[in-house]
């Protein structure tokens, strides 16, 4: 089992109710008090799992500036106050920033007995192939 310090327990704390409230924001229509709170708690959870300097240096280099000016802009202006279009950049930006895990996660999604065999249907796999693709790391 993973060892985790009390910070990177709050983290995951603070990373998992971001998750929620985002999630719930969306569903409510983008409601935009829920998705700027979700926001907030999101990189404040990301900060606390990785530490301040890790998730600085993680946002802020050379080969993810547009990416990290998508995320962030969309979480501005969510807080703003204008929740659908800060979504649309907020989305836009993860997608640019996280796109080097994807691999790791369709991978290990594939060995989970239920979720695996949902991913080899065939409408479904050529998606997932795309997106497991390894040499999208530009």
């Amino acid at each position: 089992m993973i060892s985790l310090t009390d910070t990177q327990k709050i983290g995951m704390g603070l990373t998992g109710f971001g998750v929620f409230f985002l999630f719930f924001g969306m569903i409510l229509f983008f409601d935009k008090a829920l998705l700027a709170i979700g926001n907030v708690l999101f990189v404040a959870g990301l900060a606390f799992v990785i530490g301040l300097e890790r998730t600085f240096r993680f946002f802020f280099q050379k080969h993810k500036v547009k990416a990290t000016g998508f995320f962030l802009g969309g979480v501005f202006v969510v807080l703003i106050g204008s929740p659908l279009i800060g979504m649309i950049f907020e989305i836009y930006g993860f997608f640019l920033l996280f796109r080097g895990f994807f691999p790791v996660v369709v991978g290990f999604i594939r060995r989970v007995p239920v979720l695996g065999s949902l991913l080899n249907l065939p409408g479904i796999r050529s998606f997932v192939d795309k997106v497991g693709e390894s040499n999208n790391m530009v």
